[in-house]
C-alpha cells in the first residue's frame, strides 16, 4: 500500500498542529488581557491541556481556533475571578479628573477621538494600533484592566462581570469609567494625537 495515499477523512482536531496553527493567536489574546507574558504562556498551555482532555466534546459547530479561544476565555475569566478574591478594591484615583467631561450618563464617550494615521475605520485592524492599545492597557491598575477586559473585550454582562470581580454594580461602573478615562487619555496622546491637533 502506498504510504502517501490518504487513509480517510482527516481529524479536524489534530493536537500535533495546535501550537503551530494557533499558539501565536492564543498567546496574543491572553497577553492583551493579562499583560504578563509568562502568565499568558501558562494560560495557553492550560488551554491546550484542557482541549486535549476534552476533544471528544468538540461538536464541530465552530472552527478549531474558535473552540480553543473559547476554552482560553474561560481560563482567563477563572483566573481573574481568583485574583479578584485576593486583591482589595483600589482606593479612588485623584488623578482621574471629572469623568463627566468625557462620558455621558450611560458611560459612552461624549467626543469621538480625532482622526489618527490612516482611515479610522481600519485603525482597529492595524497591528500598530493594537500594540499602542496593549501598552495603554498595561498602564492601568490591575482591577481596572480586569473590569475593562471582562466587560468590553470578553463581552460579559455587567452582572457577570460583577460576579467574577466580586464587586457591586456601582463599583464596576467606577472601575470601568476610570479604565476608559485612562485609556482615552493614553490613546489620544499615543495614537489619535493631542487635543491641540483637533480641527
Amino acid at each position: 500500500m502506498d504510504s502517501n495515499q490518504p487513509t480517510g477523512p482527516k481529524d479536524p482536531l489534530d493536537p500535533a498542529h495546535w501550537v503551530d496553527r494557533h499558539g501565536d493567536c492564543l498567546f496574543r489574546y491572553a497577553l492583551l488581557r493579562l499583560r504578563d507574558a509568562a502568565l499568558a504562556e501558562d494560560m495557553v498551555q492550560e488551554t491546550f491541556l484542557t482541549a486535549l482532555r476534552s476533544r471528544e466534546h468538540f461538536a464541530g459547530k465552530s472552527s478549531e481556533r474558535t473552540w480553543l479561544v473559547g476554552i482560553l476565555k474561560h481560563k482567563l475569566i477563572d483566573h481573574i475571578r481568583r485574583q479578584s478574591r485576593e486583591r482589595p478594591l483600589p482606593a479612588g484615583d485623584a488623578s482621574g479628573g471629572p469623568l463627566e467631561e468625557l462620558f455621558d450618563e450611560k458611560g459612552r464617550w461624549k467626543n469621538r477621538p480625532v482622526q489618527g494615521p490612516g482611515d479610522p475605520s481600519t485603525a482597529l485592524e492595524q497591528k500598530e494600533f493594537w500594540e499602542v492599545f496593549r501598552r495603554c492597557l498595561s498602564t492601568l491598575p490591575q482591577r481596572w484592566a480586569d473590569a475593562f477586559s471582562l466587560r468590553e473585550m470578553e463581552g460579559l454582562s455587567s452582572d457577570q462581570a460583577c460576579k467574577v470581580l466580586n464587586v457591586s454594580a456601582t463599583n464596576l461602573w467606577v472601575l470601568l469609567h476610570r479604565a476608559r478615562l485612562r485609556l482615552w487619555r493614553c490613546l489620544e496622546t499615543n495614537w489619535f494625537g493631542t487635543k491641540a491637533q483637533r480641527p
